[in-house]
């Protein structure tokens, strides 16, 4: 495995009409995982999977997209489940997560990564529960210095019960990344108020020495240390659904960054503009054609360098 993925996995029941829903095998960490392995790169995927019906189905989705999963636990507990509604501007979730299998990912011992593996992500809702929460940290903090560390807060207000102690501990997350990606939802709820240009700046004092900021389709935002930011604007392309738009994108941002020898701090802080502003338009190519369909479903590498060529003669 060349990057590696720590979080949540979960069946996403889409809203289709009233109380009937669809469900999708999800969870940002997995979607993550899955867009990094169809875009080409080898891929292993760290939780803890139940072995009900859900658990089973999450651990064949996974294999199936050619992951590796040695590192994955099982356990009794029950599969996390999401329900999401869709609105005009956005997505509305529900999520059923108490005392559930990844929630409860709490090894004896931490997971030795093999030496092959130069980037690990982390982030999203495994953050928020107990003693996952935990045990990911420790896991990241050890691999600082090992390999490239990528931190996507993916918030979800409705599920941090206290934001204040939520933005206290993204301190010490954020402390431990190389490269940060977050949405501008999730910097509005970081730091209230405050410019994106800001909130990169806070987060660049704690030790990152890259952020990337999405906002949607209006494109994303690099800022690193003395330099000016880089925009990169989106394609033009019919949106279908948005629901893991933000989850690929962190995996073309690795998979990228990876590709153009990227496997220290030093490589990332070498990396000159023009080869940042390749690194951000594959990530928001395979992002728009995530959204091009419905539900998480990451596109293979050959449908992004297709987006690709097409976006340039435009």
């Amino acid at each position: 495995m060349r990057i590696v993925f720590i979080g949540e996995s979960l069946i996403d029941f889409t809203a289709a009409s009233g109380l009937a829903f669809q469900g999708h095998e999800g969870g940002a960490l997995t979607n993550s995982a899955v867009a990094c392995a169809r875009l080409g790169q080898p891929t292993g995927f760290v939780t803890q999977l139940s072995t009900d019906l859900f658990g089973e189905r999450l651990l064949a989705y996974l294999q199936g997209n050619g992951i590796d999963t040695r590192f994955v636990l099982r356990s009794d507990a029950p599969s996390t489940l999401a329900f999401v509604e869709r609105t005009p501007t956005s997505n509305r979730y529900a999520f059923y997560m108490q005392g559930t299998a990844d929630t409860l990912w709490s090894p004896a011992e931490l997971p030795v990564l093999p030496d092959s593996c130069r980037w690990l992500h982390f982030g999203s809702i495994a953050l928020l529960h107990e003693p996952a929460a935990t045990r990911i940290t420790e896991l990241v903090q050890a691999q600082r210095g090992q390999r490239m560390v990528l931190f996507d807060p993916n918030a979800r207000p409705s599920l941090i019960a206290d934001p204040d102690s939520w933005r206290e501990r993204c301190k010490h997350w954020l402390a431990a990344a190389d490269v940060v990606k977050m949405s501008d939802e999730d910097a509005a709820l970081l730091a209230p108020g405050r410019a994106l240009a800001d909130v990169a700046a806070d987060c660049m004092r704690l030790g990152p020495r890259a952020v990337v900021m999405t906002r949607g389709g209006a494109g994303a935002t690099l800022y690193r240390p003395g330099a000016a930011p880089l925009e990169v604007a989106s394609p033009p392309i019919e949106v279908a659904d948005t629901i893991g738009a933000g989850d690929t994108f962190a995996a073309g941002l690795s998979v990228a960054l990876l590709e153009r020898g990227v496997e220290n701090a030093a490589a990332l802080a070498a990396l000159p503009t023009d080869r940042w502003r390749e690194v951000l338009k594959f990530a928001t190519a395979a992002a728009a054609i995530n959204c091009m369909r419905e539900g998480a479903n990451p596109p293979h590498r050959a449908e992004v360098d297709g987006l690709l060529a097409r976006w340039g003669d435009a």
